[in-house]
């Protein structure tokens, strides 16, 4: 997160499903310049269905987990399986039907520092009938950024993890604006948030592919439809972009870390520049998509996104509380709090077990990350109800 004095003039910003015909080689790559392996474009997923009108929790969140240590992502493949990244550690946890939490491994070459760590997770499923799956990881080690996948396998109802595939390296680190984020997207496609590391002339360098979103074929390769040839570049002009989700047409939204004045909720578009560091939040330049929300940075710190039913939930770090987002059918967006300060620091969130009709929300604290103050019993996951939305 870190809050650096200002260096420049500022204004005021998973389940796929694909065609697997390669792996990336085990191992680091010699070089730390950024790299990608060469891919084939998996078959894309249909656009979702759109879904109702927006929804809200309600209720007290209750308890779904404790005991989790520096806790980053939440990966729900499915009803019966969830697993979170502990990003000190470098360890995957499996949260079992029991409520216990089980390792399932420790994603080798870790090295936390800061931010940097084991951050956001990512699934894949080959099609075909093969029953292959893959755990995608965003890691930070002793030289770069990078991510990885692995093999993830069940053996008499126990997941392990396979050795590291390097997808893609060389990505630059510091301890503090590493990005981490990684999601499939419903075309099939990796995403990937990367932070400037420090150095804000990444952001709008496009030789650079740090202070970007990136998108991605399942092994790395620079897929069709990029909007710079060659790049994995999706768009640019980012600082700290954290959290990816998309609505249910398919348009991708970003949350980002400003500096000292302004955090952002962002539509994103392929190409587009956001803007940092020239401006931070609501800028009015041409030259730069502006916001649909910005808030000051002491009342989100955004991190984790998701998108449930017609809303957008986002959880705030510094601001200790989650932002319930609507976006209506002209683009204009609107946010408000929930538990402000009542959870302490939240990194994370996801769609929960249905309840009815309607999903539930979990909501990932990160209060032992030696910037928080623990509760009993932290770090946690907690389960909301959502109701529809009265108008």
């Amino acid at each position: 997160m870190n809050r650096r004095p200002r260096l420049a003039a500022l204004a005021v910003v998973m389940l796929a499903a694909g065609v697997l015909t390669a792996c990336g080689a085990p191992g680091a790559p010699e070089s730390n310049t950024p790299s990608a392996i060469a891919s084939s474009t998996p078959t894309p997923t249909p656009t979702p269905t759109p879904t109702p009108a927006s929804v809200v929790p309600s209720g007290t969140p209750r308890d779904v987990v404790t005991g989790l240590a520096s806790p980053w992502s939440i990966l729900r493949v499915s009803p019966e399986l969830t697993l979170v990244s502990e990003r000190d550690s470098g360890a995957v946890e499996q949260l079992m039907p029991s409520g216990a939490l089980q390792k399932i491994g420790t994603v080798p070459g870790v090295v936390h520092n800061g931010e940097g760590g084991l951050l956001g997770l990512a699934y894949l499923e080959a099609s075909g009938g093969s029953r292959v799956s893959w755990l995608y990881a965003y890691e930070t080690t002793a030289h770069d950024n990078r991510i990885v996948r692995m093999l993830l396998t069940n053996t008499s109802g126990a997941l392990s993890l396979g050795p590291p595939h390097v997808i893609l390296a060389g990505l630059a680190t510091a301890n503090h604006h590493d990005g981490g984020r990684i999601a499939f997207g419903p075309d099939g496609m990796l995403y990937a948030t990367v932070g400037d590391a420090g150095v804000t002339s990444r952001s709008q360098d496009l030789n650079s592919l740090n202070g970007k979103i990136l998108r991605m074929t399942p092994i790395g390769g620079v897929p069709a439809g990029n909007p710079f040839p060659g790049s994995l570049i999706w768009s640019y002009g980012h600082r700290n972009p954290q959290g990816l989700a998309w609505d249910a047409s398919g348009q991708l939204y970003a949350a980002e870390f400003g500096q000292n004045t302004w955090d952002e909720f962002n539509k994103i578009t392929a190409g587009s520049n956001y803007g940092w560091p020239i401006v931070e939040g609501i800028g009015h330049d041409p030259r730069f998509v502006d916001p649909l929300v910005e808030w000051p940075t002491d009342q989100a710190s955004p991190s984790g996104l998701t998108y449930v039913s017609g809303t957008f939930f986002l959880a705030g770090l510094g601001g200790k509380r989650l932002w319930v987002i609507n976006v209506d059918a002209a683009g204009a967006a609107t946010a408000k709090a929930l538990y402000v300060g009542t959870y302490g620091r939240l990194r994370d969130v996801a769609v929960g077990p249905s309840s009815g009709s309607l999903p539930s929300l979990w909501i990932l604290t990160d209060n032992t990350d030696g910037r928080g103050t623990p509760h009993p019993g932290d770090d946690r996951i907690l389960q909301v109800p959502l109701v529809a939305a009265t108008r």
